[in-house]
Formats: structure tokens, sequence, C-alpha cells
């Protein structure tokens, strides 16, 4: 009993300290790398990556004992010697995210993070003010989170080039659409689940379809546009390719890990394609 008491309390602590968001470290690590690697042929700054990827690691992983010591979370902190624990960590990450940030504005960077900062501040607040109206506010909130998540894109970019320009802004909004695809897709996945044939699945995804219409549509302007690159589009393609297809296969058991996995796949074959498209 006192082993299972133990291991209980080691898995509530971690609860506590570790992010959970599994499919958000890929929202916010793919497009820091996109950022980067469009960013080298500037010439990148490597050193200020190193800061911001230390620093965007750090704030992202904050929010989870923020949450959990405010009592906002699902799993709290309840007694004094978590209180502790989760107090000690957070003040950690702090320090850490502190210093990051603190030499990112020393060597000049305050202006375009503090622009992005800014934003990210907003996107989360609303996600939180969206997240009150239940359930069925779920996953727009989600897709409004994505927005802080993704902004690592134009932070890593600028942080490497000096620029908060066209370019930052186009694999910001780029990285976000995808991630928006991604957020609609899963949760169609976990409500759908018992659907087997392509009838039952497209009458609960029938606005998923219209969705990857509308994504088509406007990448394809944008890239008209010239906000941007041309070939923009094909980084999309395997993206609504999966979508299409998973309607015309028949019942597929739901595998929450294999999902996740899949996923983490398609978002790095789209940061691939979109280097790609960037760079040329």
């Amino acid at each position: 009993m006192a082993t299972n008491a133990g291991s209980l309390l080691n898995s509530r602590l971690k609860a506590m300290i570790i992010p959970r968001e599994h499919g958000a470290w890929g929202m916010l690590l793919v497009p820091l790398l996109t950022g980067a690697v469009v960013a080298a042929g500037s010439g990148a700054g490597i050193t200020a990556l190193a800061l911001f990827l230390v620093a965007a690691l750090s704030l992202f992983w904050l929010r989870t004992p923020v949450e959990a010591w405010l009592r906002t979370s699902a799993i709290k902190a309840h007694s004094p010697h978590e209180r502790s624990v989760v107090v000690k960590v957070l003040l950690a990450i702090a320090a850490v995210s502190a210093v990051a940030l603190t030499a990112l504005f020393v060597t000049g960077y305050v202006r375009g993070l503090l622009v992005v900062g800014a934003l990210d501040a907003l996107a989360f607040a609303t996600q939180a003010a969206v997240k009150k109206m239940g359930r069925r506010a779920r996953m727009p909130a989600q897709v409004i989170g994505a927005i802080g998540l993704t902004s690592t894109a134009a932070g890593a970019y600028y942080v490497a080039t000096g620029r908060l320009d066209r370019v930052a802004c186009a694999l910001w909004l780029a990285n976000w659409l995808f991630a928006g695809d991604q957020v609609h897709f899963v949760q169609l996945r976990i409500h759908s689940s018992r659907a087997a044939t392509a009838r039952d699945k497209l009458r609960q995804g029938y606005v998923f379809v219209a969705g990857q219409v509308v994504l088509l549509g406007l990448v394809i302007v944008l890239s008209r546009l010239s906000v941007f690159p041309r070939f923009t589009v094909f980084a999309f393609v395997p993206v609504l390719m999966r979508g299409t297809l998973w309607f015309l296969r028949g019942r597929q058991p739901l595998d929450v890990h294999k999902l996740g996995f899949a996923e983490l796949t398609q978002a790095l074959i789209f940061g691939a394609l979109l280097c790609v498209a960037f760079l040329m």
C-alpha cells in the first residue's frame, strides 16, 4: 500500500510539473525549426537561436506548474508537499526563461520579441476565455492557442535575422493554418471513432471537409498575392490528402498514440516542404 501511495504521488507530481499536451510540443518546435532553417540563408545567429529555443521551451513548460499552483488545471497542488515541489520547479524554470530572455533583450532583440510576446499573450488570454464556454468551444480554443504556439516560427526567424518582416509573418501564418487543420482532424478522429462508412464519416465531418476546401483555396490565394511563396501549396498537399483519404477508408479503430505519431510525421513533412518553398 505504501508503494502504491508513493507511485500515485509521483504520478501526480509529474502531471503537475511536466506538460501533458504532447501535440503542443510539435506545434511549438516544428514552426521554430522552420523559422530557423529559412533564416539560415540570411546568416542565422546561432547563439540568439539557442537562447530563443531555451526561452520558448521554458516558457511553455512554465504553464503547467503555474496552473497546478493556481489550481486552475485538472490536477491541482493540494498538500503542502505538492505545493512546495511545484513552487520550486516553477521558480527554477522561471529563472531559466528570465536568463534567456534577458540575454536576448540585452543583445538588441527587445522590440520584435515584445511584439510577438504581446500577440501570444492576447491569443492565450482569448483561449482561456473561450474555454469557459464549455465543451463545444474546446476545438476553437485549441486553434486560438495554436496562434501562440506557432509564433515560434516568427520568433526564431526574427532572432536569427533581426527582421520581423513579411517572411516572418508568412511563416507564422502558414504554420498556424497547418496547426489548425491538425487540431480539427484530431478532434474529428476522436469524436467519430465509431463511424464505419464514408457516409457516416461525412455526416460527422462535413465541417472538416469544408475547412479543407477553404484551407486549400486560402493558401492558393495567398500564394497568388505573394504573401506565401509560389510552391507553398505543395507543403499542404500531404495533410490535405491525409484528411481526404480518411473518409474513403473503412472503419479505423482509434489508437491515440498511433494518431499522435502520425500527426507528428505530418508536421515534420510539412515543415520540410515549407522550408523548401521559402528557400526556393
